[in-house]
């Protein structure tokens, strides 16, 4: 008779904690999704109605003008095209680059690893400063090209400790030794045997790169001068810009400039913004390993 209430009892709490995580995650889900549909929604809806609160949720008075005058903008295409090179050629190097420090530094018959190690690790602290970092750009000759934005950033100190934790925890150092008595080199060993079996950390290093080349833009606000080089983010603040700067200079229909530019501001977001949202359901597993493998003993 008592096992049998303890176990009801059991169940009744089961349920209040599952209603109460159930609610949490309904409240934060709320949280995340609202400004996101209320930023589209107002990118489709008549700005008045967006300045005076009417918008709530749902669009309303749809028009899409906004979104003509931001496409009609060659720039908005360019930018598109130079992310996507910058995006492809920059994650490379970071892999090639990321991969050569992180193999050497997880085997443990590389001398003074640890040295080498802590020294790697106060980059994440302590850096020459942007004045210093500009100087060494000119003075290499990348200022206004696009290795100015890929090969400053080559290696990301978080992610080369996640990588080097990754082959420490994952490929056991018996079959790197196997290979080795069976005549294999450094080379081949990384070649054949380390990279085949880093597979879902190479992914994790995929989207972690290329969703910060895709997301950048200060360092091409900072080196970049030719508007034909501009990055998407970069071109798409020009864009805000002179919708503000227009409304400024013209008393003339200042009321619809207004207007046009609150408009602009959101559909500037959610051009931004849009690869990257569609992405992440499809990746979303890859970046949770990203984060466990980190959390590990390295």
């Amino acid at each position: 008779m008592m096992q049998a209430q303890m176990r009801k009892k059991r169940k009744s709490d089961e349920k209040v904690f599952d209603a109460v995580v159930n609610g949490l995650a309904f409240l934060i889900v709320v949280v995340v999704l609202y400004p996101l549909l209320f930023i589209v929604s107002a990118s489709f809806s008549d700005p008045a109605l967006v300045l005076n609160g009417e918008v709530i949720l749902l669009p309303k008075q749809i028009t899409l003008e906004a979104y003509q005058n931001v496409f009609q903008n060659e720039q908005i295409w360019n930018g598109y095209a130079n992310t996507i090179l910058y995006t492809a050629v920059g994650t490379i190097i970071n892999l090639i680059m990321t991969t050569l420090a992180a193999y050497p530094l997880s085997r443990p018959d590389l001398p003074g690893r640890g040295i080498i190690m802590v020294f790697i690790t106060l980059t994440m602290f302590f850096s020459g400063g942007l004045i210093p970092s500009y100087l060494l750009v000119k003075n290499l000759g990348m200022v206004d090209t696009m290795w100015a934005l890929v090969i400053p950033g080559a290696i990301a100190t978080y992610n080369l400790i996640v990588m080097r934790t990754y082959f420490q925890s994952n490929i056991p150092w018996e079959i790197q030794e196997a290979a080795h008595m069976d005549g294999c080199s450094n080379w081949k060993l990384l070649t054949h045997v380390i990279l085949p079996l880093s597979k879902p950390i190479m992914a994790v290093m995929v989207l972690f790169y290329a969703v910060g080349h895709w997301n950048s833009f200060f360092n091409a606000l900072i080196y970049i001068r030719s508007k034909d080089l501009y990055p998407l983010q970069l071109v798409l603040r020009e864009v805000l810009m002179v919708s503000q700067a227009d409304v400024v200079d013209s008393s003339v229909g200042l009321e619809s400039k207004i207007l046009l530019a609150e408009s602009i501001k959101y559909v500037v977001i959610i051009i931004s913004s849009l690869p990257v949202l569609l992405m992440y359901p499809f990746v979303q597993k890859h970046f949770v390993k990203g984060v466990m493998i980190g959390s590990l003993k390295g």
